[in-house]
Order: C-alpha cells, then sequence, then structure tokens
C-alpha cells in the first residue's frame, strides 16, 4: 500500500511516501512556502519514483495542533486529491504521533509548545504503531508543570521535542523525555495503520484539530 503523509504543522514541513511498511521516499519543505511548494513537491516525488498520482492509495495528514495557516494548506491539499482519486484520508495529531515516536507503552503524556507561555498537552494510551487519545487540552505553562507532576506522580511518562518545554520542566525537577518532532514520515506510518485498520474520514469530515480557539474566533463579535 502506498500512502503518502504530509506535515504542514510547524515551521518546517514535508511529505513521505510510505509503501509496504517502509519509507519509500521524502522531501522537506520550507516553512513559509508551503502553499507555494507543497503540490509541486508532490509530483516530483511521484515522478523522481516512477509513480502516478493513481497510485496513492491513500492519504495521512497531520490534523493539528500547529500553524493554522500551515494545517489549512496540508489540510486542502488533501481534501482536493483525496477527492479527485476517491482514496482513504487518516488525520494524525501532531501530539498521538509525538506519544507513538517516543516507544513508551501504556499512558503517556506529550507536551508541545504552544507559544504565548501556554503548551498543548495530550494524554494516551499508547501500545505498538497506535495511541488511543484520553484527553488534549492547552495549558498556561503553570498549568502544564502541575499536569506534569502529576502525571510523574502516577508513574506516567512525560514526552516532549520542544526544548523550551524539557527546560521549563527540568526547572521544576521533572523528568522528561525529549524526541524528535514527529514529521511527515510518521504521519504516513501511522496513518497507514489506521486506514488498515478502517480509521479514515471523509473529505466532508476532514478538518484541523487546532485545540487553541483561532484569533478570529477569539475576536469575533455576535452580530458582526
Amino acid at each position: 500500500m502506498i500512502i503518502l503523509g504530509i506535515d504542514t504543522s510547524g515551521k518546517q514541513g514535508g511529505i513521505a511516501l510510505w509503501r509496504d511498511g517502509e519509507v519509500l521516499d521524502s522531501a522537506p519543505i520550507e516553512g513559509g512556502t508551503f502553499s507555494a511548494q507543497l503540490i509541486p513537491l508532490v509530483s516530483q516525488l511521484l515522478a523522481k519514483n516512477k509513480l502516478e498520482k493513481e497510485d496513492i492509495e491513500g492519504f495521512a495528514v497531520a490534523s493539528g495542533p500547529g500553524s493554522f495557516t500551515g494545517l489549512r494548506v496540508g489540510l486542502a491539499a488533501v481534501k482536493g486529491l483525496a477527492e479527485i482519486l476517491g482514496k482513504p484520508i487518516a488525520t494524525v495529531p501532531v501530539l498521538e504521533a509525538l506519544a507513538i515516536v517516543s516507544g513508551v507503552k501504556g499512558n503517556v503524556v506529550a507536551i508541545l509548545d504552544a507559544q504565548r507561555q501556554e503548551a498543548y498537552v495530550g494524554e494516551y494510551d499508547a501500545a505498538d504503531g497506535g495511541a488511543k487519545m484520553l484527553r488534549e487540552e492547552l495549558h498556561t505553562q503553570a498549568g502544564m508543570i502541575d499536569r506534569a507532576r502529576k502525571a510523574s506522580e502516577a508513574g506516567v511518562a512525560v514526552v516532549t521535542s520542544d526544548s523550551s518545554i524539557a527546560s521549563v520542566l527540568a526547572g521544576a525537577g521533572l523528568v522528561v523525555i525529549i524526541v524528535e518532532r514527529p514529521g511527515a514520515a510518521e504521519m504516513a506510518r501511522t496513518g497507514a495503520g489506521k486506514i488498515a485498520r478502517g480509521e479514515t474520514v471523509t473529505v466532508e469530515q476532514l478538518d484541523a484539530n487546532y485545540i487553541r480557539v483561532t484569533d478570529a474566533e477569539i475576536f469575533a463579535k455576535p452580530g458582526k
């Protein structure tokens, strides 16, 4: 099965082709160029591997949290391609992917920097190749520390890919597992498993998982 994985959730992004249990090929996308580079890079990656777009059997896309603009670009691309090709879509929350790449089995708390002195915090029940979401929340820095401390006291592992988060938690005397931020390859790998299990969404159902509301929603006024 050939899966196209797309990640435009962070400052940098990428695409990856997953085939029969391994990464066939991948390409990075520079931040700020997602809208201009995404579709051309998909075409180039397919051509490089002597594949046509019709050979893609499913799509896996990072659904957030992350950059509002970046996520919209990735999701829009997948919506268009999946609708044209009639192929299944699997969404992969970034916190879920973070929990999976940590290698922890059982409950794990995954944390990402949300800027503005806030953090995205998700708790997952992780197993081989997958993770079931228990809860995802936006916390203040103090709330994040409290949540991580309670997790540690309960014997639950805490993981992050952000050095800033790791520094804050270490300063609070907490142990944290630091891993590389999951990218397009992990989206493709996790998405392939979801598609195989039938855990897919339709083009109409595909949406971002921002966790934090957008500025437009914060400042929207009733009747305007």
